[in-house]
């Protein structure tokens, strides 16, 4: 079975399951060859929904979660987002597709940063090879502390879990009206996603779903093992 043909299984049964509703996230879901940012030896699970290592004790993200986060997030068009933990790099493309989709009039694009330089290098080749690179900027770094230079942002997503207080940083650089997308709880287990929505100097936070990711290391974060 090709590969589109896992990737067009996988989202109809996304679909089956209500966790994708969004047109764009579905096209998102659809356009985005997942199996492109994967380990070799990961490649033939790419369209199984599960989360898979990527090295460095990180993972790449089950596609329901993906889905869920980029619907939760209510991406749009011209969106400027920012990423907590770009990993492979697969779900800073899906951001893309959805906020800079090709000849867009009013592309958005995503900042994403990681902390682990192998996956930083591998993760810019992957987005170049993919056609993303133009929508996505990759740094190395801290990503509790955001990224200042260019915020404030519409949209904040964290791919690792924080610990139950937010990070400050984030909370700071999201836009006026802006939504921020996050799981918080124990190192291990413990943990729930989190929707952040900031009305001026107020923020309404609304618990999702419990969850499992790996911790988000940093200042603002929990301190590495």
């Amino acid at each position: 079975m090709s590969f589109e043909k896992k990737r067009k299984d996988l989202v109809d049964g996304l679909i089956r399951r209500a966790i994708l509703t969004k047109k764009e996230v579905i096209n998102a879901m659809l356009t985005v060859p997942r199996e492109k940012f994967l380990p070799d030896k990961a490649v033939n699970s790419a369209y199984i929904d599960s989360p898979l290592s990527i090295g460095a004790k990180q993972t790449i993200s089950a596609p329901h979660m993906n889905a869920m986060m980029c619907e939760y997030l209510e991406l749009k068009e011209g969106d400027k987002v920012l990423e907590i933990g770009t990993g492979s790099g697969y779900h800073a493309a899906l951001c893309a597709e959805i906020v800079a989709p090709l000849n867009s009039q009013n592309p958005g694009h995503v900042y994403t940063i990681e902390r682990h330089e192998k996956l930083v290098t591998r993760a810019k080749k992957c987005l170049l090879d993919t056609g993303y690179g133009d929508r996505v900027t990759v740094f190395f770094g801290d990503g509790t502390v955001g990224y200042l230079e260019k915020a404030p942002y519409d949209k904040i997503l964290v791919t690792a879990a924080s610990p139950e207080e937010i990070p400050e940083p984030l909370r700071e650089q999201l836009k006026d009206g802006g939504i921020l997308c996050i799981p918080a709880g124990e190192k291990g287990y413990g943990q729930n996603l989190y929707l952040i929505t900031k009305k001026g100097t107020q923020f309404k936070t609304k618990r999702i779903t419990g969850v499992r990711f790996v911790p988000l290391i940093g200042k603002y974060g929990f301190n590495p093992d």
